[in-house]
């Protein structure tokens, strides 16, 4: 994908963002035009003179849900359609919550080949009203088993993750293909001068030289940590986690 990639981020609380995307690969992909990434307030679309964006639930119980409308306006002013189904081709929007599908590397892989604008809509509360899921988003992610104060961190996670894969973002082609989850394990151990620190000395296999035998104790050792810390992510002989 040789265009410049396009993220807008739908928040209740845009200062969250000042500034987070202004440093490392993110910054450089920006400059680059690899990237282009905006935040939008949600109040802006509010219907009512107060900026409402929230209400109680239908139903009883606590809390408050965010309200369809801004969201719609939103989507509508950004992508040009409030139809998931007549999206432009290449346009995801992502509603960040717990409830959502875990967000692997290959989901960010997925993002970073297949999609030229994605729309990250950050919850909050007790949830978004479901009229938005079920007209609008694309994809519901979770960046983990546990709950957030809102979806703004699961942005920030979100964008890193795809943008450093973008073509030209890493400035090395194969930086993120020996990342950890990219070939199914995790990443091998590594080690920078001197070669010997208060005693602990850097395997000797990685300073010989031989390239095919410096590939094997890689990946022996990146097979050995992930046997250990993510025993999950090792498929069996037929084919089982």
């Amino acid at each position: 994908m040789n265009q410049s990639v396009i993220i807008d981020v739908l928040t209740i609380f845009p200062e969250f963002f000042d500034a987070v995307f202004d440093f490392g690969i993110i910054r450089r992909a920006k400059l680059a035009g690899i990237v282009e990434i905006n935040v939008h307030d949600i109040r802006e679309y509010a219907m009512d003179k107060h900026r409402m964006v929230d209400d109680r639930p239908f139903g009883g119980g606590d809390g408050m849900v965010l309200k369809p409308e801004p969201i719609f306006a939103a989507i509508e002013n950004l992508v040009g359609m409030s139809d998931r189904d007549a999206y432009p081709q290449g346009t995801r929007v992502v509603l960040l919550s717990p409830q959502g599908k875990p967000f692997q590397q290959a989901d960010a892989v997925g993002f970073s080949e297949e999609a030229n604008h994605i729309v990250l809509i950050c919850g909050r509360y007790e949830g978004v009203d479901e009229r938005v899921n079920d007209a609008l988003v694309t994809d519901e992610i979770s960046i983990g088993d546990y709950v957030l104060s809102g979806g703004e961190p699961a942005a920030i996670v979100v964008v890193d993750s795809i943008v450093r894969l973008l073509p030209e973002a890493l400035g090395s082609e194969t930086s993120a293909v020996n990342d950890s989850f990219s070939n199914g394990l995790l990443d091998c151990p590594h080690y920078t001068r001197p070669a010997e620190f208060r005693g602990m000395k850097v395997p000797e296999v990685l300073l010989n030289g031989n390239h095919a035998q410096i590939e094997k104790w890689r990946f022996k050792k990146a097979l050995e940590k992930t046997e250990a810390v993510r025993p999950d992510l090792i498929t069996n002989e037929n084919g089982e986690r």
